[in-house]
């Protein structure tokens, strides 16, 4: 079941460490089976407010989302974007292509 890297990025400086990040996780990625679904970009607010940006990267699974994550080459380039802008990440698993709302009424359910 596919996962989720997903990150809410607010008050980016953008400068030669972003620059570098960005060049970089790219190749992070690929051994994983990574890829941006989506990056930043234009947004409409229904409710509420969106501060920052939206980043979420899609993984075959949990098991390589959570590699890439702590993996050598990630790792080594993720202080250029932790000392540079203030974000939250999760990583999360996705829901298979038949699911239904009512699905999470039997978690709630046995708690």
């Amino acid at each position: 079941m596919n996962a989720y890297a997903i990150a809410s990025l607010r008050n980016v400086r953008v400068g030669t460490e972003i620059h570098a990040y960005l060049s970089a996780i790219d190749a992070t990625l690929a051994p994983f089976g990574g890829r941006f679904i989506i990056h930043g970009g234009p947004k409409t607010e229904l409710e509420g407010s969106w501060p920052g940006d939206l980043v979420a990267i899609a993984f075959p699974d949990l098991a390589s989302a959570r590699s890439w994550y702590v993996s050598p080459a990630y790792q080594a380039i993720l202080r250029l974007r932790t000392d540079n802008a203030v974000c939250d990440e999760i990583l999360i698993e996705g829901v298979d292509a038949d699911h239904k709302a009512t699905d999470v009424l039997a978690a709630i359910d046995a708690v």
